[in-house]
């Protein structure tokens, strides 16, 4: 039961980072977006993708850094790419939430844009959490981490021991 348990452990962890990085993530959304829409005189859903690209660009460098800093960095390229990717599917998602809200059903007051806003963010970060831990950062496999390990101590094991000269 103890590798089901440490496995367990280890979901509960990515989930907690991957919320902490998202709770800051939503936070720096809704001020942006609120900044922007009092600043400037763009539409609702404008403010939202712009709040939305900023808040992506943040939460690359904490999930990358901090939330899955333990994975696969081979494909720097390929993961910031897929990241991209899934995060406009995201922006979609989330945006798309606010849209219907305020074009669809004409609820474009400041508190109903926030709370449809809000809404987005967590429909959209269901799929994130699933795309980002499915694709983009991707563990490293099991056989492919411990051959990875061995290699390292064959070329270890492989090397002469160092003599020291007694002066």
């Amino acid at each position: 039961m103890e590798p089901r348990s440490s496995g367990l452990q280890r979901l509960v962890r990515e989930v907690v980072k991957f919320g902490a990085v998202g709770g800051a993530g939503v936070l720096v959304n809704l001020g942006v977006f609120n900044l922007v829409r009092h600043v400037s005189d763009l539409p609702v859903v404008r403010a939202s993708i712009i709040a939305t690209v900023v808040a992506i660009a943040f939460n690359y460098v904490g999930f990358r850094y901090w939330t899955y800093r333990d994975r696969d960095k081979s494909g720097r390229t390929k993961e910031l790419t897929l990241f991209l990717l899934f995060s406009a599917v995201g922006l979609v998602i989330e945006n798309g939430v606010l849209y219907l809200a305020t074009y669809g059903f004409g609820w474009d007051s400041p508190l109903q844009s926030n709370v449809f806003k809000f809404v987005g963010i967590g429909v959209a970060t269901l799929f994130r959490f699933w795309s980002y831990r499915s694709w983009v950062f991707r563990a490293l496999p099991a056989r492919q981490a411990v051959a990875s390990a061995e290699s390292i101590l064959k070329q270890e094991t492989r090397r002469p021991p160092r003599r020291q000269r007694v002066p």
